[in-house]
């Protein structure tokens, strides 16, 4: 009787863990836990959380934003798929109406509803998790499907506005804008003299200049998260675009490239404990903010992407020819899933309360995006669902 040698049990785990890595999904484990636990011991999960919050989510996370930044800069590098105006146009239109559409019903849903309180959260529908959404795409389209690039172009071009939200319109306290001037303006000149004196790690770029961009964003009031956020453009990178969401090769030894494949790993440890510190929810806390969250995002973002992409093509503006309406109409149901960022801008957006709670609620439930994106690929026959022309 044979049995297999023990390196094959240990490279099966090796995988599974690598698998759960790189499509993100120690975060939904995070989140799943924490909701068990705040629903099971509410007090010991309150405990818990308070101690964690500040490292996950104004220090940890600084490297899921530094990740998210290096897919923006090599999109539009030279020879990137967003490096010229005419070949970005269109995506980034569709990005900007997957915003401005949820952004507008959850406005219109909370005044309806009389509670003025909560408008200070219409960015969360805004938001598209890029490795969620791109994920739900390949099963249900295909991985060569023509919708799968342009998906992550407008996933790219909305977490580039989605940065630049947070840092305008989430303060994390008083402003105090020469103090934030003063510090910024140091760390640049850092990453700057780096950059020329032709620094080739990325260590001294994190530790020196993006310490004092943190530093520079948390004594100015905005959020420390995007500490690395202007750091990572300094970078030294290879003239070169693997394609979105792509690794650099393991032979690539740009700053750029080392960042991404030494922080990877930490990246998704992060992500679990970002969903284990913010993901637990009461059941009993959905409510207005709930709804208006899930409606905004679940409506509003195909509405908007359809809508602005199909007036940019009539403005003249490229977009491959397979890619028809149908087709449109699935990314932006898989771009609905908003998750991890959603997750981020309701912290960002409100305090702790019942606020917060419903707002929360309504960025996890987000997820039930996947299962429309798959309904709507079946109903219009899209992908995986088209009729076999045999």
């Amino acid at each position: 009787m044979t049995s297999s040698p023990p390196s094959d049990g240990a490279s099966r785990v090796r995988a599974l863990v690598r698998t759960a890595v790189d499509r993100s999904l120690l975060l939904p484990v995070g989140a799943i836990l924490a909701l068990v636990w705040a629903n099971l011991a509410q007090r010991s999960y309150a405990r818990f959380t308070g101690a964690l919050q500040f490292p996950v989510n104004d220090i940890g996370m600084v490297f899921f934003f530094a990740l998210a930044t290096k897919e923006v800069v090599e999109a539009t590098a030279p020879g990137g798929a967003l490096s010229s105006v005419r070949r970005a146009a269109t995506p980034v239109l569709a990005a900007l109406g997957g915003m401005i559409f949820p952004a507008a019903v959850y406005l219109a849903i909370v005044g309806a509803a009389g509670q003025p309180a909560l408008a200070r959260g219409w960015a969360i529908p805004c938001a598209t998790d890029i490795a969620f959404s791109y994920l739900t795409a390949q099963l249900v389209l295909g991985r060569r499907h023509p919708a799968i690039p342009f998906l992550l172009l407008l996933a790219i071009a909305d977490d580039a506005f989605g940065l630049v939200i947070l840092a305008a319109f989430y303060p994390t306290g008083p402003l105090r804008p020469a103090e934030f001037v003063m510090w910024f303006l140091c760390a640049v000149t850092i990453a700057y003299w780096l950059r020329r004196r032709g620094v080739l790690t990325f260590w001294p770029y994190v530790v020196g200049a993006g310490a004092i961009s943190w530093l520079a964003l948390w004594r100015g009031g905005f959020h420390p998260a995007l500490a690395l956020v202007p750091i990572v453009p300094f970078l030294p990178h290879a003239m070169r675009d693997p394609g979105l969401f792509v690794d650099a090769p393991s032979t690539a030894h740009d700053a750029l490239s080392e960042l991404e494949h030494w922080w990877k790993t930490p990246v998704a440890i992060v992500l679990f404990a970002f969903g284990l510190v913010n993901a637990g929810v009461p059941l009993d806390s959905v409510g207005t903010g709930t709804w208006a969250v899930l409606v905004a995002v679940l409506l509003g973002k195909p509405i908007g992407i359809v809508g602005f992409t199909l007036a940019a093509r009539a403005a003249g503006f490229g977009l491959p020819r397979e890619l028809g309406w149908r087709a449109l109409m699935v990314v932006g149901c898989a771009a609905a899933i908003g998750f991890t960022v959603a997750l981020f801008f309701a912290t960002a957006a409100f305090s702790s309360g019942p606020l917060l709670a419903q707002a929360k609620a309504g960025a996890l439930l987000s997820v039930v995006g996947a299962g429309m994106t798959t309904i709507t690929a079946a109903a219009l026959r899209v992908g995986r669902f088209a009729k076999s022309t045999k």
